[in-house]
Order: structure tokens, then C-alpha cells, then sequence
């Protein structure tokens, strides 16, 4: 067991639970006003001046419109960092409440705005509560939902000086103020491709004539789902989704290829590297047993989120002290992707769920048009991160 101070992580959720008003103003500002990806600049100039209200020091931008805060302590110490993304999806949404969002065909479909209000609330509860040794920095993230975000806030040295890192997600599936931590690995690993095959086009009443490329498409979709099921161990998850198709133009023509996109999701690294591999013998005999050609472009995006044995056994224990037993849960790693898996390539870093689904919202998973939070939820995570800073900076 790690020493917490019990009396201090009573007053962080007491005085986080006094903020409510002010956290669900300003995630339903955010949440009314989506930006996508590295487009972030309203959402950023609406943190930048809270927190310069706070006497932070702040700098930036990194990644167009990221910033790192810098609260400073007493004495020199090391520094920890806390993560919110900030940037929306290009998803029309469907809510009707009032602060839904006014930016046609763009939504906080997975939370980001709950994010971002949690950390600016965490800063408040900080500023005032100088650390005696060492320092916390509070790092707001661009375009997590195209997985570019991190790596180029690392790229742009948004991490010089920080020793760890700790970041949240919100998910209306898991109920109001449950935690829950996944363990080793956090998430999947996400990557992306798109496919084209290539036949030979010509009159739909002389296939003879022609190489079809959409039956030769429907092969190959049905055997790169046997990888899987039938080439790689069960125990070890993978998920291959083709996600989008377009192939032809009218309907008395065989059309001369067809084109295809989807991402592939694992959690084993060393499995992660020889998916481009597999995929590609299997498209090659294909095409190549029906006389086609293919176009396979495969891209590496975020890796799997490993957490840190030391900083999970920390945030495990002050959520604990925080809001008591039975408020944490274990869960099972998620095939989502999440670009936090980048720092904690960096650094040692935690990275976990609150729960934010009761009978109050309808439940509806993120990146659903629907998607919404119990807004019960937001001082939880304040108080969490808020309280993990502290304690980190102490253990």
C-alpha cells in the first residue's frame, strides 16, 4: 500500500463537487461548439484564458492548437502531467437537448468536451494548492480522434521536462463514479488501409469478357475475415473491419475495381507487426487466382496503450481514497484506439475509465450521433486527476 492523505482527498471531492455548475457550463459550451481535428482554435482559446486566470504558466501551441500549464512547486522536484483531448468528430449529431451541437455535421460523439471541462476543473482545484516538491502540467491535446494528436504534441516537445503522464476517458456504458482500469494494456492498437482491386471492366452480359472486380472483392472480404478465426490464436484479439466499399457505376457494367477502407485492431504488438504480411498473401492468391490485380496500402497509426505497473497501483489507490471501496472496477482492455498510447510509449503513465451512465441519459456508446454523459460524472474526474497530481508528486 501506498501512504495517501485521506483528509485532502475527502476535500478534493467536496470541493470538486462545489464546482458542478461551472464544469457542465463549460463542457456544454464545448459541446455546443465541436472543432475537428488540429481545428481546435475557439476550444483553445477558451482553456488558454481560464487558465491563464490561474497564474499558470503556459505554453504553446504545440500540434497548431495544444498548450501545456505548468503548475510549479515549492522545491524542485518531477513533474507529472495530466491529459485532456480536445477535438470533436465529423459525426451529424442527433440529441435534441439545448446545448447540442451548432456546427453542422460535427459532435462531441465521444467526450472530448467532458475531458477537457475535467482537466480545466482539475487545474482549478490545483492552482490553489502549490505543490511542495516538484511540478504538474496540465497537457490539452488536438485530434486524438484521427490518432495524430499526441505524437505531434510529443514531436513538438510538449513532454521535455515531464517524467509521467495520466489521462481519463469518460464512457456512459460503465455506471455514475465507477472507475475502472483494464490493467496492463489499456486499448488496442489502431491501424489503418485501404485495398483496391483491380479487373477488368466490360458489359455486365459478357463476364467471360471481363475480370470481375466485385466478385473477386466479395473473396477476398470473406477470407480476410478467416484471419481471425482461423489463422491467429483465439486468445489473442484481433479485429479486421472493412468499413467502407465503392466499386462501380452502373448496373449493366462489371466494374474495373473496386476500392475499400477499415482499420485493423490488436493488442499484442508483436502480432501487430505481421498483419500487413497476412493480409497481403491472402489478397495476393486471391487476385492472383482470378486473373486481378490489387493496390494494398497499409498504415501504422497509434499503438496499445501499456500502463505502468507503479502509476496503475497509484490512481487504483486514490481513487480508493478518494471515493471509498467498491467504486473501482476491473474491466477487460478495449480494441478501441486511443492516442495516450503514445506518452506511454514516452513515459510511465495510467490511463482509465470513469463511468458516466445512469437512468438519467440514455446509454448510447461513444461515437454514436446520440452519444451523451451524465454530467454527475464531471467532478469525479476533476477530483481524480486532481488528487492522482498530488499524490504522485508525493510517492
Amino acid at each position: 500500500m501506498i501512504a495517501l492523505n485521506a483528509q485532502r482527498s475527502k476535500q478534493l471531492l467536496q470541493e470538486a463537487q462545489l464546482l458542478q455548475p461551472q464544469l457542465t457550463a463549460w463542457r456544454r459550451d464545448f459541446h455546443q461548439h465541436p472543432e475537428l481535428a488540429f481545428e481546435e482554435q475557439r476550444t483553445s482559446e477558451k482553456v488558454s484564458c481560464f487558465l491563464k486566470s490561474l497564474n499558470l504558466e503556459i505554453s504553446g501551441p504545440f500540434a497548431e492548437t495544444g498548450m501545456v500549464a505548468l503548475l510549479k512547486g515549492k522545491k524542485p522536484g518531477k513533474t507529472i502531467g495530466l491529459r485532456a483531448d480536445m477535438d470533436a468528430l465529423p459525426i451529424q449529431e442527433q440529441n435534441t437537448f439545448c446545448f447540442k451541437s451548432e456546427n453542422d455535421g460535427k459532435s462531441h460523439a465521444c467526450g472530448h468536451d467532458a475531458h477537457t471541462a475535467m482537466l480545466m476543473g482539475a487545474a482549478q482545484l490545483l492552482a490553489k494548492r502549490q505543490p511542495e516538491h516538484g511540478n504538474i502540467a496540465f497537457l490539452f491535446q488536438p485530434a486524438e480522434e484521427v490518432s495524430k494528436g499526441a505524437k505531434a504534441m510529443i514531436d513538438a516537445g510538449a513532454l521535455n521536462g515531464i517524467d509521467e503522464m495520466a489521462g481519463l476517458h469518460i464512457n456512459a456504458g460503465i455506471d455514475l463514479g465507477k472507475i475502472a482500469f483494464s490493467g496492463k494494456i489499456g486499448c488496442g492498437s489502431t491501424d489503418f488501409f485501404s485495398l483496391t482491386i483491380i479487373g477488368k471492366g466490360g458489359h455486365a452480359a459478357h463476364p467471360d469478357l471481363t475480370v470481375d472486380s466485385v466478385a473477386v472483392t466479395g473473396q477476398v472480404i470473406t477470407a480476410l475475415q478467416q484471419l481471425a478465426s482461423r489463422q491467429i490464436d483465439p486468445a489473442d484479439p484481433v479485429v479486421l473491419t472493412i468499413a467502407t466499399i465503392h466499386g462501380g457505376t452502373a448496373n449493366n457494367a462489371i466494374a474495373p475495381l473496386v476500392k475499400m477502407t477499415g482499420t485493423v485492431r490488436t493488442l499484442n504488438p508483436e502480432l501487430r507487426k505481421t498483419m500487413p504480411e497476412r493480409m497481403t498473401s491472402i489478397v495476393k492468391g486471391i487476385t492472383s487466382a482470378f486473373g486481378a490485380d490489387y493496390d494494398l496500402d497499409y498504415t501504422f497509426s497509434s499503438p496499445s496503450i501499456i500502463n505502468d505497473d507503479r502509476m496503475t497501483l497509484l490512481a487504483q489507490q486514490t481513487v480508493d481514497a478518494l471515493l471509498g471501496k467498491g467504486h473501482r472496477l476491473q474491466s477487460k482492455p478495449s480494441l478501441g484506439g486511443e492516442d495516450f498510447s503514445f506518452y506511454t510509449e514516452q513515459l510511465p503513465s495510467v490511463f482509465f475509465v470513469l463511468g458516466a451512465g445512469s437512468d438519467a441519459i440514455p446509454r448510447h456508446p461513444n461515437h454514436h450521433p446520440q452519444f451523451t454523459v451524465d454530467e454527475r460524472a464531471l467532478p469525479y474526474g476533476s477530483a481524480v486527476l486532481a488528487a492522482l497530481a498530488m499524490n504522485a508528486l508525493e510517492n
